[in-house]
């Protein structure tokens, strides 16, 4: 759940980038890079922490050139907080390519051997993307040996990576002599739209996006998606070239994307996000009317920002009273992309609190986007009771998430997962809820399909367990829970010493 973005415009680019990642934040907020271009020299800034921390008024002048890529990352493989796995990556043959990618390659360990043992690449981190980026650099050096050039060659290269690669992967690239690339694997898991801007002058610029909303606020109009296995190339003067790369390209967009991770404002595969969390609360409705005698609700309350729609949508449907009761600080990161359970619970009570007046003496419905770990849903009705609520019930616009996800979202492990190994009503006593109402999933995938019936597949792995890249064992995903139990572990040592400091004498 990274975001990228790449520019092609007729000025310099690093405004538009870094306006851009601001908007991309709430995809990842360990660290940001940028990389641009200027007469065939690239530039390279990137750094750990917020995009408005990592640039400075210097870095800016130091990138100039009318096409770039920028990157902010959350952590999904590799290591957390590791300055040297900031996006974007490099390397200098051929030609020198940057390269920021959003996803997570499932067969990364045996990449990572043969760019060692047969392409006689080093992968200087532990993370992904960079061996994705040898991949690529790898398969345009023996496109360009066997005599192909230009565009030819990029997207024979492209060819190639999608032959090796297995995963999701959307991807931006500066080449340089070439201009900006951009690329979507062949099942396109993960979003990656294209928008386009008139210049005065009449020549066309070009913005290519993890997410629509990107487009809107830097004045650019959606165009449409990248299409699966679909690869652009758009060189400095904006002449735009695209071609289908992949043999068998299926379109099976992730659906927590338009349950959690995307912004409402934002159209994804042709979807509303908005609509489709509206949509979400009509179903829910549905599930919650049989129920309502019984649980004599007073108010339905969201749990801030994303289960908004869904929760205003299932308190229209049903006519009970929508509250806010709760107000969130800003200036906390998303709980669910922080690593460590140390680090969520105490954020839980510094994200949020509750207007006491909303629950006193209240039959509450807490509604939120989904349930992962469940350690900000036990919190939280916590809160509500401490406010006075007499009975506090939660449901959830997704179903239960038991399975783990390999595709780029960070929630590896099945034992993290609250309800990876209980029923649910004893995930309602885990969480202390009174009551506990899950989405159905096929209910889920009719709430996104109707804002887009063409629309007929999704990746869904953390609901349902099928993989839609086939490639996904059972030693594959207790190899990822044994690597990641060790780094929460770390993570939680980390926390407890660091905590252990402060309260020193």
């Amino acid at each position: 759940m990274c975001g990228i973005l790449g520019v092609v415009a007729n000025a310099p680019v690093c405004q538009l980038l870094y306006d851009g990642l601001l908007v991309l934040q709430h995809r990842g907020q360990d660290a940001a890079g940028m990389a641009t271009a200027e007469a065939g020299r690239l530039h390279l800034h990137k750094g750990s922490g917020l995009v408005r921390d990592v640039f400075r008024t210097r870095n800016m002048r130091d990138l100039g050139g009318n096409v770039g890529i920028a990157h902010c990352r959350y952590p999904t493989a590799g290591s957390a907080y590791n300055a040297a796995e900031a996006q974007p990556f490099y390397v200098n043959s051929p030609f020198g390519i940057v390269l920021g990618h959003n996803g997570n390659l499932t067969n990364a360990a045996l990449l990572k051997r043969e760019m060692f043992q047969l392409d006689q690449r080093h992968i200087n981190t532990n993370s992904d993307s960079e061996v994705l980026l040898n991949v690529l650099a790898h398969e345009l050096q023996i496109a360009v040996r066997d005599g192909l050039s230009g565009s030819a060659a990029v997207f024979h290269a492209v060819s190639g990576v999608h032959r090796r690669c297995r995963g999701a992967y959307a991807v931006v690239a500066v080449i340089a002599g070439y201009g900006l690339l951009a690329f979507r694997d062949p099942y396109g898991i993960r979003p990656l739209v294209i928008g386009r801007s008139e210049a005065p002058d009449g020549r066309l610029e070009w913005l290519i996006a993890s997410e629509s909303v990107a487009l809107d606020t830097l004045g650019f109009g959606l165009l449409r998606d990248v299409d699966p296995g679909e690869a652009i190339m758009i060189d400095a003067a904006g002449r735009f070239e695209s071609r289908q790369c992949a043999e068998k390209p299926r379109r099976a967009p992730c659906l927590f994307e338009y349950v959690y991770l995307a912004r409402p404002d934002s159209i994804l595969d042709g979807v509303s996000v908005y609509e489709a969390r509206m949509r979400m609360g009509e179903h829910l409705a549905a599930k919650l009317a049989p129920m309502l005698p019984e649980l004599a609700i007073d108010a339905v309350i969201p749990i801030p920002d994303s289960s908004r729609p869904s929760a205003l949508e299932l308190a229209n449907k049903l006519q009970l009273a929508y509250r806010e009761g709760f107000v969130k600080n800003r200036y906390i990161g998303r709980t669910f992309i922080m690593p460590g359970q140390m680090a969520r619970r105490k954020s839980v009570r510094q994200k949020l609190n509750a207007i006491a007046h909303e629950f006193r003496g209240r039959n509450v419905l807490l509604v939120d986007d989904s349930i992962v770990r469940g350690t900000t849903s036990r919190e939280i009705v916590q809160m509500a009771r401490e406010a006075g609520a007499r009975r506090v019930y939660f449901a959830s616009a997704s179903p239960p998430v038991r399975h783990a996800n390999v595709y780029g979202i960070d929630m590896p492990t099945r034992g993290e997962l609250i309800a990876a190994h209980r029923d649910d009503e004893q995930i309602r006593c885990e969480i202390g809820a009174d009551a506990l109402i899950y989405q159905d999933l096929s209910s889920l995938r009719t709430a996104v399909t109707s804002c887009n019936p063409r629309l007929s597949e999704f990746e869904s792995s953390c609901f349902d367990g099928h993989y839609v890249t086939g490639d996904i064992s059972d030693d594959y995903l207790d190899g990822i829970e044994m690597e990641r139990r060790s780094g929460v572990r770390q993570d939680e040592d980390d926390a407890q010493l660091d905590l252990n400091l402060v309260l020193a004498p």
